[in-house]
């Protein structure tokens, strides 16, 4: 779901048909990153823009549409359901007949060895990847044929379809088995900084730290790319981007914060994208390091932190305070939950009930250590860069001192196996964002088992009850014991406070007019790239 408003002001003026204005570049989309990429590998992706610029080079079996309520065949020729035969009636064998006139860049053809190879790339534990939600649950996989592969599953998985090489909350694309398949690990391969897909482009040239070059498959199997050229350009602050879109050398700012919503809107000859996503932000607690392994701490600095005033300061309008993860147009929104409305004097009993008291300078203590903890967050985010000094003065008034510690993206986000400060647990507390895929399953952020290496748990969060709840969620295909299931793990997760959600944005995606079909779905927005014109 999105929606579109245009800038106002002078120069705004919309040109007569077929004309394009004048600092556009027929055929050529200049994108702004904030993030410069690690490697362009999709199964090493750790980053929402990662796995936005793999999916020009890469596909996957399966994508939604922009509203995403409708599944849409990629690399699949068609869509597995129980109703076609692709799911089994027990739910334990998922059947992919694939396309047969799919080659890869390097004119390979693409088969079901390269889906079956990806699958072990993912779970091969040399590989550095982000999660193996859903993967892991695989029990063997079959290629009776080069165009038929079937997934045998340990058990059933409601959400299998949107998670295979699908638009779940780890987003992975099919690599070549010809190209990758008999290295040991993928992690330093060539591949990585060279990559070659099935796309509908590929790979130009990278100079790192300054932009990525994408050329046209013109033998793309959905249809030859209308674009001649895209660059994605490496711009590490929001500032500078914004400079940049009103100089119009950029025809996309991907993912702009919401902190930029009052300045974008007085752009002229801007349209101003709103993508409605399963996407929430957070402040996430490191609950296996003292004190926020106490509930008590949790709850305390969930009261002080006056969300509100967050939305009212940083997104002006353009997003709604949260109460949990789940989104309200998601199907499986739950409105029971705890809701932390800020309450400093609550604030300031919890603490004192854990044994934390106020110290002569204000700062609370415990056995003579200072109430001390520091708040991650990546630097080039203008929104996140504000709102941690915000938290920090909130925190101060009840006895907390916040120190704040600022990182690059490639480093707060990076897998545990490159260093991750997320991944490897190097933080107390974390201001980042989530977006989840278009199914409500959060078992690859909750769930014991998804602790990092494992998964996407960065708050090392376990509790057997969300376990055994998420188990139910995705053992079952229909709704209603799903819904159930969901207003439970809801309600445990507010209960615990392992993370505080603080807003549901819509994603904020600014654009030159001429940018032509682009529409966004849910989980990414490069899933129908092949159609886009400027």
């Amino acid at each position: 779901m999105i929606a579109c408003s245009r800038a106002g002001g002078p120069g705004a003026a919309t040109p007569a048909p077929g004309d394009r204005r004048p600092w556009t570049q027929p055929h050529l989309l200049r994108i702004g990153s904030q993030l410069t990429p690690n490697n362009l590998d999709p199964l090493l992706a750790s980053s929402t823009t990662e796995a936005a610029i793999d999916r020009f080079m890469f596909d996957g079996l399966v994508s939604v549409d922009s509203d995403g309520k409708r599944q849409v065949p990629i690399l699949a020729a068609v869509v597995p359901s129980q109703s076609n035969g692709g799911i089994s009636k027990d739910g334990l064998a998922i059947t992919y007949r694939l396309r047969r006139n799919v080659r890869w860049h390097d004119g390979a053809p693409f088969t079901s060895a390269d889906v079956a190879f990806s699958w072990r790339a993912i779970m091969n534990p040399r590989n550095d990847v982000i999660s193996r939600t859903g993967y892991e649950l695989v029990r063997s996989v079959d290629t009776p044929g080069p165009y038929t592969v079937i997934f045998h599953m340990k058990r059933r998985f409601s959400p299998i379809v949107n998670t295979l090489f699908g638009e779940s909350d780890s987003q992975y694309e099919v690599v070549p088995q010809h190209l990758l398949g008999k290295l040991r690990d993928i992690n330093s391969a060539a591949f990585n900084a060279k990559p070659v897909g099935t796309g509908p482009f590929k790979f130009g040239e990278w100079a790192h730290g300054d932009h990525l070059t994408l050329v046209p498959n013109d033998a793309y199997f959905l249809g030859r790319p209308k674009l001649r050229e895209i660059v994605v350009k490496f711009v590490p602050d929001e500032n500078t981007e914004l400079n940049e879109l009103r100089t119009h050398e950029l025809d996309w700012q991907f993912e702009a914060s919401p902190h930029e919503y009052r300045e974008l809107k007085a752009i002229p000859g801007l349209d101003l994208v709103l993508q409605q996503t399963n996407q929430y932000e957070r402040i996430e607690f490191n609950t296996r390091r003292p004190p926020l392994d106490d509930v008590r701490v949790r709850r305390a600095l969930s009261y002080a932190i006056d969300r509100s005033k967050l939305v009212n300061d940083l997104t002006f309008g353009s997003a709604v305070v949260a109460d949990e993860d789940l989104p309200p147009f998601m199907w499986a929104h739950s409105e029971a939950v705890v809701h932390y409305k800020p309450d400093p004097a609550r604030a300031k009993a919890l603490l004192g009930q854990a044994g934390w008291l106020p110290g002569p300078d204000g700062v609370r203590r415990k056995n003579g250590r200072r109430l001390s903890l520091d708040i991650a967050f990546n630097v080039t985010n203008a929104t996140r860069r504000t709102g941690v000094v915000a938290v920090q003065a909130m925190l101060a008034a009840v006895g907390v001192e916040l120190g704040v510690k600022g990182y690059q993206g490639a480093l707060l986000f990076a897998p545990a196996g490159q260093g991750g400060i997320l991944q490897n647990g190097k933080y107390d507390l974390s201001w980042t964002g989530w977006i989840s895929g278009i199914d409500p399953d959060n078992s690859s952020v909750v769930v014991c088992s998804a602790r990092p290496p494992n998964g996407n748990n960065t708050m090392f969060y376990c509790n057997p009850d969300v376990d055994k709840a998420e188990a139910l969620a995705l053992d079952r295909f229909d709704v209603p014991a799903r819904k159930a299931a969901y207003a439970q793990i809801e309600s445990l997760l507010a209960s615990d406070v392992p993370m505080l959600p603080l807003w549901w944005p819509r994603q904020l995606q600014p654009i030159n007019p001429d940018f032509k079909e682009f529409s966004p779905n849910p989980v990414t927005e490069s899933w129908n790239a092949y159609t886009w014109d400027i």
